[in-house]
């Protein structure tokens, strides 16, 4: 009896062993190879990953090795494909205990060669996919995990992998962490997706029906009652364009009783497209727009993506629209040079060296109301809602409130006011001296809350940064505690500092629990060429950012970037949580007076009498498009 004989004789006697115990069945499947046994003892009605029978018809691998190893068997003996059928027979229909046992046995008998076949193969048949074998729900948590260049490559795997990966839930996910701040895990932040995008059609720029002046006046009407050093309105200004040739701008006003759903984008696709204007910032890829916009140095301006409005010195302010670079209206009206402005969907404010502001009506061009309330030249200004802040050569600040009808003046600073910033949430107001010193103030109390001293020069702008915005681990401070799980000395701990939070800003807060608290950050720039990052509630300077090498005239930041502008003639984006520089632009021949920025947009005006457009949604642009 040869070796094949005798092995076929103990595997016959083994099975017939275990057949008497109860323990299987020896008689085989007829599908051995690529189906499961009808009859699998020991398992019940529960299968596990691999002989689940609605995944195994999914294995097209399985099917494969299975036809190999069939046409394999094929080449050998008769005598040895029945012994093997046998024990492969055998062990499919064993029980879970049997089956270990069987496995022990075989794998105490292998050589190291074996072995390391069985560790090889075995790599390859344990690997799940947790796609097929999950709830959709939790392959939707799982998927979340992954960052969006992984997600790309999940969704190249298979037709169900790519109908998860490409879910909106998933990419709706990765928008929140992402969009409009920096994720806290890989630290990439994208643009924010502006509502001025999913507007409806552009409503017309020029003599407007009575519906729309009605709707426009209405909302200037409060500022237009109460009496504060007010001047009959202008009849100067007028439209350079005539109306015909108006652009569409915002919301029509003409009804339309048809239903238009609301039409909506795959959160993938709002991704890639902030994730490839987020590509052209990182890389300085932009199409540039020079507008040579006035006769004299620009010295403000702001812009929504769709209107460019610029003041200068010719003592004229300029409405453009951004996509046609045309020459929508020019406001006349201020008698000496254009130092500040600042409009919103109906109204703009401005302020001139004349010693008054102007509220107009933009869409019109009509100069709705003066205000002459200041002794010297308003050199800043900013406006949230119906509450006005200027701020003067004659050291004083003067707010308006058109929903209370008051007016109160702040004084302290002394020397010029450049700049003033109001906090519509914490009733609180910033302001920037040319006596170095910033100086937070409460709108409620009208009182200085606190100074903050340490430029060396000139302060010319200062703003409130984003309340969500964090800044390094180092910079942290104890003002924010966040403690679901405290216990009572940690919550006791945290209610004390909150106390003490609120009491440095003064009787206002601490007697009010309810009360917002200013934002935790503020920046501004001086013409000792820095810019400085201060903490609002210690009056302390977290961080001073080092690179131009004149005074910076213009500010602006969002909750991704800081963008200043200077006196070098360079306009400089600045990374906040490590005070990096990360890019330089130029083009200006003289300083840079003011920064506008949007999500994929920037605009600087300079002393050269350009406003210069950048533009991130697309890419390079080698000569500069200009617009006179």
């Amino acid at each position: 009896m040869d070796s094949l004989d005798l092995q076929q004789v103990l595997t016959s006697s083994a099975a017939v062993a275990l057949k008497e115990e109860g323990q299987f069945d020896v008689k085989a499947h007829p599908s051995t190879f690529t189906s499961i046994p009808s009859s699998i003892q020991g398992l019940g009605p529960r299968y596990c990953y691999r002989h689940r029978p609605d995944l195994v018809s999914q294995r097209l691998t399985d099917e494969e090795h299975m036809k190999g190893l069939e046409t394999e068997l094929e080449t050998l003996p008769q005598n040895s494909q029945r012994v093997i059928d046998a024990i492969w027979s055998t062990f499919s229909t064993a029980s879970e205990r049997h089956r270990r046992i069987i496995l022990d046995g075989i794998l105490t008998k292998c050589c190291f060669s074996q072995l390391s076949y069985v560790s090889a193969a075995v790599k390859r048949l344990i690997r799940i996919d947790f796609v097929v074998a999950l709830p959709r729900e939790i392959s939707f948590q799982i998927l979340e995990y992954l960052d969006a260049a992984n997600l790309c490559r999940a969704a190249q795997v298979s037709r169900l992998w790519h109908q998860l990966a490409d879910d909106d839930i998933v990419w709706h996910r990765m928008c929140e962490q992402h969009i409009d701040k920096k994720c806290s895990k890989c630290g990439w932040g994208l643009p924010l997706v502006q509502p001025h995008m999913l507007q409806s059609p552009k409503a017309p720029l020029g003599h407007p029906s009575d519906q729309d002046r009605q709707q426009s006046s209405s909302k200037l009407s409060s500022m237009l009652d109460a009496d504060h050093g007010s001047v009959p309105p202008d009849e100067n200004s007028s439209p350079d364009c005539p109306p015909r040739k108006r652009r569409r701008l915002h919301g029509t006003s003409n009804v339309n009783t048809s239903y238009n759903p609301p039409q909506t984008r795959p959160w993938k696709d709002v991704y890639k497209e902030r994730f490839m204007i987020g590509l052209n910032w990182k890389h300085g890829r932009y199409k540039t727009k020079v507008f040579e916009c006035h006769t004299d140095s620009i010295m403000c301006l702001q812009f929504d993506n769709t209107i460019l409005a610029t003041g200068s010195y010719d003592t004229t302010i300029r409405l453009w629209d951004v996509e046609t670079a045309t020459l929508l209206r020019t406001l006349r009206g201020h008698t000496s040079g254009v130092r500040a402005l600042q409009f919103d969907d109906t109204k703009l404010v401005s302020g001139g060296l004349d010693h008054t502001i102007k509220i107009w009506n933009w869409r019109t061009g009509q100069c709705v109301r003066t205000i002459a309330a200041h002794d010297g030249s308003v050199i800043g200004l900013h406006f949230v809602g119906n509450v006005v802040a200027s701020g003067s050569s004659d050291k004083a600040i003067k707010v308006w409130d058109f929903d209370d009808r008051e007016m109160f003046t702040l004084r302290g600073h002394k020397d010029w006011v450049n700049a003033v910033k109001i906090d519509h949430m914490s009733r609180t107001l910033l302001s920037a001296s040319d006596d170095f010193t910033l100086r937070l103030w409460d709108l409620n109390t009208q009182q200085c809350i606190r100074t903050f001293e340490g430029h060396c020069g000139q302060v010319q702008q200062v703003l409130f940064l984003p309340s969500e915005l964090e800044c390094d681990e180092h910079l942290q401070s104890s003002r924010f505690v966040s403690a679901p799980k405290a216990t009572k000395k940690t919550s006791a701990t945290a209610d004390a500092s909150l106390h003490s939070t609120r009491s440095s800003f003064g009787d206002g807060f601490s007697t009010l629990p309810d009360r917002v608290l200013p934002p935790r950050y503020m920046l501004s720039g001086g013409l000792d060429n820095t810019l400085r990052l201060w903490d609002t509630t210690s009056g302390e300077c977290l961080r001073v950012f080092f690179g131009h090498v004149e005074g910076v005239w213009a500010l602006a930041a969002d909750r991704l970037r800081i963008v200043s502008g200077a006196g070098d003639s360079m306009t400089k984006v600045w990374d906040l949580a490590t005070g990096a520089c990360e890019k330089t632009f130029t083009g200006h021949t003289g300083p840079v007076t003011c920064i506008g920025l949007s999500d994929s947009m920037m605009c600087t005006g300079g002393d050269d009498g350009q406003a210069r457009l950048f533009n991130f949604k697309t890419g390079i642009d080698e000569e500069p498009e200009k617009v006179e």
